[in-house]
């Protein structure tokens, strides 16, 4: 029976998703924002323009600081360029930190599953079976997921546990168990699982 932790309670209205890649971060959003019925922000779509060129940094703060403007909202992603921006809006943060084998399985199985699939992702674009199979971090992101996953790690914890983001309710789901749990959890706080929950008070230390 999987084991439901200790969480500091239930997210606020505006959630923010951080973990590093292949942690899960765009199932968890999907899911909360048809269980909660809020808009989902994927900073990735708003990043990678076609033939996956990057927005300059300026549009992509503005479109940003334009999309977190709503009351209620998901963000998934980390961006250090609007990450600003969105602690300054946020009411939760919810890190995924799953282990390095689970987010290396995730990594490989969705990505060469998008590469077969010929899977189309944000703007057109299309994951690559040449950059997957690259030697350089900044192509494949099978690489960048082995090499990153530390550096991320220590970032997102850091974070987590910085004091002066006492205000944001902050919670750590660390395995898929946990999210199934967490999930279970929001499900029967709305009833049918598709109701929209109460809004939580923040301030709760992690």
């Amino acid at each position: 029976m999987d084991r439901q932790p200790d969480w500091p309670g239930l997210p606020g209205q505006r959630i923010s998703i951080v973990g590093c890649s292949g942690s899960g971060k765009t199932t968890l959003a999907r899911e909360l924002a048809r269980l909660l019925d809020r808009p989902h922000i994927e900073l990735d779509a708003l990043f990678h323009q076609r033939d996956w060129q990057p927005l300059p940094r300026r549009e992509f703060r503005r479109r940003v600081t334009e999309a977190l403007a709503g009351e209620r909202w998901i963000v998934e992603g980390s961006y250090g360029a609007v990450r600003p921006e969105v602690l300054a809006r946020a009411d939760t943060q919810i890190w995924l930190d799953p282990p390095r084998a689970e987010v290396m399985r995730n990594l490989l199985l969705r990505s060469f599953g998008r590469v077969l699939l010929r899977t189309r992702l944000w703007n057109g674009n299309r994951e690559r079976l040449r950059n997957l199979l690259s030697l350089d971090p900044e192509r494949s992101i099978i690489l960048w997921g082995w090499t990153r996953f530390g550096v991320y790690r220590a970032r997102f914890r850091a974070e987590h546990e910085d004091p002066e983001l006492a205000g944001i309710r902050r919670i750590r789901l660390g395995s898929r168990r946990e999210v199934r749990a967490f999930l279970r959890q929001l499900r029967q706080q709305a009833g049918d699982g598709r109701g929209t929950l109460p809004p939580s008070q923040p301030g709760t230390p992690p």
